[in-house]
């Protein structure tokens, strides 16, 4: 029997959330969001105060059930210095990936990223507990996951590891989905991919969807929703930006760019990159800064005074991207194409500027 707390309210809510979600989806989703609980995934979550502070929400307090079954992501752990290191993804992102993934009965599923297992739930909910397996790198969320699938009545395949290295005893999978940020697709997932698999997985601040089409080589699209997962890696630590000194000509480009129109390209430009603002008393931008893991470092004002030191030449490539794409981006306009040595995005034609993603090692 399931043990998970539940009352007239949670239901309701429930189904209402799962309603409003699935409107012109698959009905199969709108029922798995209708009956998997989200509450016993997200026993706790945290919310932010306007003084920086978390602050933990759980059961029975003022407006938990509410922000359960709301449609936004919501932090669900904090590292000892008080920053996420996991979350439940916004439930209309996750259906859209779910879409996208268009699984079939009897497919077999990897999930990369198990995070709180509610992801995993609701796949195990489609397809059966046999058919999924997920693997996340944190043994306290895969510890904790296995539990609440059990209160929820699902007990798939799953391991604590990195997920990156797939899960080769139920290889071949004929979907492959990743719940944490990549910067580019894992071979071990190509070589673990069934001939025709399909592959969601974010890329950047963008979701691509890839048929695999060969040993190692597939291709495909982004999904035009935006989209910004916990990287699968740590960032790199931030430098001290306020003691880079050496300045450059004037920018042309504005700092809001760099956070709205470019920050797609920008994020396939610059793999891995990390970005923070500095705001004035009234929380206007008045600054953006940029680096990398390798060292490199940019920082711009809106005078459009630039300085930037380190290997590569940051704000010359928000520059770079800024002429090539003079309006609106669309997502759907970039196309991965994947070699058993390369991984590509081009964007439109193949004549047009592309970007090799960082060649990963197994």
């Amino acid at each position: 029997m399931n043990s998970w707390p539940d009352t007239g309210t949670s239901a309701a809510l429930r189904h209402k959330y799962a309603t409003d979600l699935a409107l012109d989806h698959d009905g199969r989703w709108l029922q798995a969001f209708a009956d998997v609980p989200r509450h016993v995934f997200v026993p706790r979550l945290y919310t932010q105060g306007t003084d920086g502070a978390w602050q933990p929400v759980s059961w029975g307090d003022v407006g938990y059930l509410e922000a359960v079954y709301a449609d936004a992501a919501l932090t669900t752990q904090l590292d000892e210095h008080g920053f996420p290191t996991s979350s439940s993804s916004q439930p209309s992102l996750m259906l859209t990936m779910l879409q996208a993934l268009d699984v079939h009965d009897g497919n077999r599923v990897f999930e990369l990223g198990t995070g709180t297992g509610y992801n995993t739930a609701l796949l195990s909910h489609r397809l059966g507990e046999k058919r999924v397996t997920s693997v996340d790198v944190d043994p306290g969320l895969v510890a904790a996951a296995i539990g609440r699938l059990k209160q929820a009545g699902h007990s798939p395949t799953l391991a604590a590891g990195d997920g990156a290295l797939g899960y080769p005893r139920w290889a071949p999978y004929d979907r492959i989905i990743a719940t944490a940020g990549l910067h580019a697709i894992p071979p071990a997932l190509l070589e673990q991919a069934a001939d025709g698999a399909v592959i969601v997985a974010p890329l950047g601040y963008g979701i691509v969807r890839a048929q695999v089409t060969g040993p190692g080589h597939a291709t495909g699209r982004f999904l035009p929703t935006p989209a910004h997962f916990m990287a699968l890696r740590s960032p790199a630590t931030p430098p001290d930006l306020d003691a880079v000194r050496n300045e450059d000509p004037r920018a042309s480009v504005a700092p809001h760019d760099v956070l709205g129109r470019l920050k797609f390209p920008l994020s396939l430009a610059l793999p891995g990159y990390t970005s923070c603002t500095w705001k004035d008393d009234h929380g206007q931008v008045t600054a953006v800064g940029l680096w990398t893991a390798d060292g490199s470092v940019a920082t711009v004002d809106t005078t459009g005074t630039v300085r930037q030191s380190g290997p590569v030449r940051l704000w010359d490539r928000v520059e770079e991207l800024a002429k090539t794409f003079t309006g609106d981006i669309a997502r759907d306009d970039f196309v991965l194409t994947i070699t058993p040595t390369r991984q590509t995005v081009t964007y439109r034609e193949a004549d047009c500027p592309s970007w090799h993603l960082p060649t990963l090692s197994h």
